[in-house]
């Protein structure tokens, strides 16, 4: 797995678990020791979390964490999940090509080879958060409906939305390994409501299927930052 993959992947948790807090500098040194990676690769994850709206650009070359709240990033996830639903209807009733089904099958081989091992290994979390989001790009493009994938795009703009979005770590034990293999039973789920032309079916699994990403975030209403969330704004 490539040194930027992983740094990307662990300053986005960071990030998200508040180890970095909303308008903290970013410090290449600082991470690269934090993550016992050599700053090479810090400084080319930067400006990707940049272009991912996590963080933002600090004095002439450096970056700080975006400040954002989870209720920004939980309605724009109810949001994308709703727009997601209506994009596997039109799919449904438009019908898939050869072409799409065979790229959304090897999504489903993908995820399944890695959930065969029953543990997720540091590259397992990268293969599987690539393949996340590749499974409902193709969805949305595949609805071939422009504006509605306009709104799904700014929907991603905001932290966390967007489905290469999951932290890995922040369920204790194995809940992780369940919640995403759970998922990925989903995945097959909407795929076969699509090819069957149960566009009702696949637009009900696509809303359904935001809720294990609240989940693996801990932005659930029932999660800790909703709870302290009553009291004071919550960054993340």
């Amino acid at each position: 797995m490539k040194q930027k993959s992983i740094a990307v992947l662990r300053i986005r948790e960071m990030i998200l678990q508040g180890v970095l807090s909303a308008g903290e500098r970013v410090r290449e040194a600082d991470i690269a020791q934090r993550l016992g990676l050599s700053r090479t690769p810090i400084r080319q994850a930067l400006p990707a979390l940049a272009q991912e709206k996590l963080l933002v650009p600090s004095g002439k070359r450096g970056y700080s964490v975006r400040a954002f709240t989870a209720k920004e990033s939980l309605e724009a996830l109810e949001l994308r999940a709703l727009l997601e639903g209506l994009a596997g209807r039109v799919l449904a009733h438009k019908g898939v090509s050869g072409e799409l089904l065979t790229e959304l099958q090897a999504c489903l081989k993908k995820g399944d080879a890695i959930f065969v091992k029953r543990k997720l290994s540091k590259r397992d979390e990268l293969e599987y958060a690539e393949m996340n989001e590749r499974f409902h790009r193709l969805i949305v493009e595949g609805a071939d409906r422009p504006q509605l994938a306009e709104l799904v795009e700014q929907c991603n703009f905001i932290p966390f939305v967007a489905p290469v979005h999951i932290a890995f770590d922040l369920l204790p034990g194995g809940g992780m390994f369940e919640l995403l293999s759970y998922a990925h039973q989903q995945h097959r789920f909407i795929v076969d409501a699509i090819l069957s032309g149960d566009g009702a079916r696949a637009e009900f699994l696509l809303r359904e299927h935001a809720q294990t990403q609240k989940q693996s975030l801990n932005l659930d209403s029932e999660s800790r930052l909703h709870r302290q969330n009553q009291t004071k704004p919550v960054f993340i």
